[in-house]
């Protein structure tokens, strides 16, 4: 069958641990000059697993990386919703896109690591209620962004005459849930994301868990090996193996291997590919996958069914 009409899109993933703010700018700057949609931070308190280093903060980062940038969208994957009050979250996203002229994305989860709220000292109602949490989050923030006064009575949150000014440049900012839960998480994802964010982990089960998104365009999510050329494959791939092997979906290869792994999913319906590479996102790496893995991605993608 042929691949979606909807251009192929990239973006960097960027994890703010052991990278100081000045790698984080270049290599942000090297992402939108090679035609990067967008740069992804992360949201944690420590990074997870290394609470001894060190890692800047989500929303500072991100608003850093905003000023240092002009095309580049930004933001995080994911935000932990725990963190933070839905009211103050929309003031923060609205503000953010307001600043950027408009190029703000917002990932958010209910929480991928239950050990650091209990740790930092936030209550946790489990799993079901946090999601549920969430579901509220997202109601509220839709609300907010129109500028107009919000009284809202949920089972979690309880606003009054809340007001959020300035709204967002496009009247809202673009919503995207992560993770691939067919209980708790691909029902938010159905019925209010903009985009859901499947991770590498999940990736091998695309077109399975395709039609449970709904209506929300796709990005997957992977770390890749990209070697220059075949006598590099080998070594990249013991570097990804090493680095992110842990992970699931990894992915490793030239450019045309790299692309050829990923055109089934594209063939699904994948529009945004995340991208952890191998080396944390040299600017070489990054304009050798943006000069010949997208353009690859970009034209008509026919992939064999089973049993064709």
């Amino acid at each position: 069958m042929s691949g979606p009409a909807a251009r192929a899109r990239a973006g960097l993933y960027l994890p703010q641990i052991r990278m100081d703010f000045a790698d984080i700018e270049r290599r942000v700057r090297a992402a939108e000059e090679a035609g990067f949609h967008s740069a992804w931070f992360i949201d944690h308190l420590a990074p997870p697993g290394g609470r001894g280093l060190d890692m800047l903060d989500a929303w500072t980062v991100a608003t850093a990386a905003a000023m240092r940038t002009e095309r580049l969208r930004i933001g995080h994957l994911v935000l932990c919703a725990e963190f933070r009050h839905p009211a103050v979250l929309a003031k923060m996203a609205a503000s953010l896109d307001v600043v950027s002229g408009g190029r703000f994305e917002l990932g958010l989860g209910w929480g991928s690591v239950a050990g650091e709220l209990a740790d930092y000292g936030f209550h946790d109602p489990g799993p079901a209620a946090r999601s549920a949490r969430l579901a509220e989050t997202i109601d509220i923030l839709r609300l907010l962004w129109t500028g107009e006064p919000v009284d809202f009575d949920g089972a979690h949150w309880t606003l009054r005459n809340a007001v959020c000014r300035p709204r967002p440049v496009a009247g809202r900012v673009p919503i995207h849930l992560g993770g691939a839960g067919p209980r708790l998480t691909m029902p938010l994802v159905a019925g209010r994301a903009d985009w859901w964010n499947c991770p590498s982990t999940a990736a091998d089960r695309l077109a399975e868990l395709r039609p449970a998104a709904g209506a929300a365009r796709i990005s997957v999510q992977h770390p890749i090996g990209l070697a220059a050329s075949s006598a590099a494959r080998e070594e990249v791939a013991e570097t990804a193996r090493r680095r992110f092997g842990a992970w699931g979906g990894l992915i490793t290869g030239t450019p045309d291997e790299v692309a050829a792994a990923l055109a089934r999913e594209r063939a699904a319906g994948a529009e945004l590919f995340v991208c952890q590479f191998h080396d944390f996102g040299t600017p070489e790496t990054i304009r050798l996958f943006a000069a010949e893995v997208l353009p690859a991605l970009e034209r008509p993608i026919a992939v064999k069914e089973h049993g064709e």
